[in-house]
């Protein structure tokens, strides 16, 4: 019976090997076995000494600063905003309503912002209002990290939420009833009990960002330039998919170190 068991798990898991093997490990193989052929179609490490020059490393320091500061603004308005959601009589439909927006295609969102931010957009129209007058918004740091935040903060908003809706209310009593203050019960008790939360939400916010670049061509107007757009441009444009391989290898071991980094680890592992 045990044999048989073992047997159907084993069969159970072959779709998902296929899937794996297919999907993930053969495309990866497939970008790693492209970073080293250069625009004549020979083997060569020309691809690896090209990054590392300054104008790669500029890109990539800016990619990685651009990311940090998309992740950390989201996290900023994600967690209080998860706390009050916990606390509201009918938290699971404001969880809602604020999910519902990720589920608009990113272009036409993108197109909104382009709207909105444009010289005749609700956004100046109402600069003018208020007096200030018409400001270039569209095409700005600004811009592309505002729009970056609308469409991550959701995604940081859920893991954390769900971590707080799961914390242990007799927690929260025993340390009131200990003379706890609320600063010092969020900081010694909700938050180091919500950290998994705050860590998925980083790994959910940080990796996409690094790779953005439909935005920072509608928003950014190209200002920005990330490993994303760099990607985008060898592999579209200048056809030197090479250098576009050799950017995404170090993208993927990127995104597995931060995957490490703010991996869940057991207490006491």
């Amino acid at each position: 019976m045990q044999m048989n068991n073992k047997l159907s798990r084993n069969l159970y898991m072959i779709p998902y090997a296929i899937w794996i093997l297919l999907f993930v490990i053969a495309p990866i193989l497939l970008v790693v076995y492209y970073s080293f052929i250069d625009t004549q179609g020979n083997f060569s490490f020309v691809n690896y000494e090209k990054f590392f020059s300054s104008v790669y490393l500029k890109m990539t320091l800016s990619s990685f600063w651009y990311a940090f500061l998309i992740t950390l603004i989201s996290l900023i308005i994600a967690y209080p905003t998860a706390y009050l959601l916990t606390k509201t009589k009918h938290k699971q439909l404001w969880l809602l309503l604020i999910i519902v927006p990720s589920w608009i295609n990113l272009l036409l969102k993108a197109y909104a912002f382009i709207g909105i931010f444009g010289t005749y957009g609700v956004a100046n129209s109402f600069l003018e209002v208020v007096g200030i007058g018409t400001q270039q918004l569209l095409f700005t740091d600004f811009s592309f990290i505002f729009v970056s935040v609308y469409i991550f903060i959701p995604f940081m908003i859920l893991p954390i939420f769900n971590a707080l809706d799961n914390v242990n209310p007799t927690l929260l009593d025993a340390a009131n009833d200990l003379g706890a203050s609320k600063w010092t019960t969020f900081r010694r008790v909700i938050f180091p009990i919500t950290l998994d939360g705050v860590k998925s939400g980083i790994q959910i916010t940080f990796i996409p960002a690094l790779s953005l670049f439909m935005l920072t061509r509608l928003i950014a107007g190209n200002r920005v330039i990330t490993l994303g757009t760099a990607i985008e441009q060898h592999f579209l444009v200048t056809q030197d998919w090479g250098m576009g391989a050799t950017i995404a290898v170090f993208l993927i071991i990127a995104m597995f170190i931060i995957m490490f980094i703010t991996g869940h680890r057991k207490r006491g592992a």
